[in-house]
């Protein structure tokens, strides 16, 4: 059974058997693809940020090709953001699952801060290195 608590779900631990690979793998579900798009947003922000600031030479950069990267790198930060699930599921399988499950926004906030930091790079070079040929 699973109950909202403090924005985190977390499963009710009873002294019966563990729960199964169905309740955690939902358990995991309904905790990270809520978050995911605050994760795409922020990401989202710092790529329009950043084209704002390289205005009006950024404009250039908008061509089929250059989409087409950004779509692809939109992909592959999402195909990441996937990876806490390996993460989540393993540390719900542990005896560690209760401290797991209360502190996995530990996990989610260093993400965000990577991959934010990983955008910036990825940003700042599309932008501001534009070669108009």
């Amino acid at each position: 059974m699973c109950v909202l608590t403090d924005e985190l779900l977390i499963m009710h631990e009873s002294p019966g058997p563990p729960p199964s690979f169905r309740e955690i793998a939902t358990n995991a579900i309904r905790y990270w693809e809520p978050r995911r798009i605050i994760y795409n947003a922020i990401l989202g922000l710092i790529v329009l940020a950043y084209f704002w600031m390289a205005l009006p030479a950024s404009w250039r950069t908008l061509k089929f090709d250059n989409l087409l990267i950004l779509f692809f790198l939109a992909v592959l930060a999402n195909l990441c953001y996937s990876a806490a699930y390996i993460v989540d599921i393993f540390a719900q399988f542990s005896d560690f699952r209760s401290t797991w499950v209360r502190m996995r926004w530990v996990l989610l906030a260093v993400g965000i801060a990577f991959a934010s930091v990983i955008t910036r790079f990825f940003a700042l070079g599309f932008f501001s290195n534009f070669n108009p040929d």
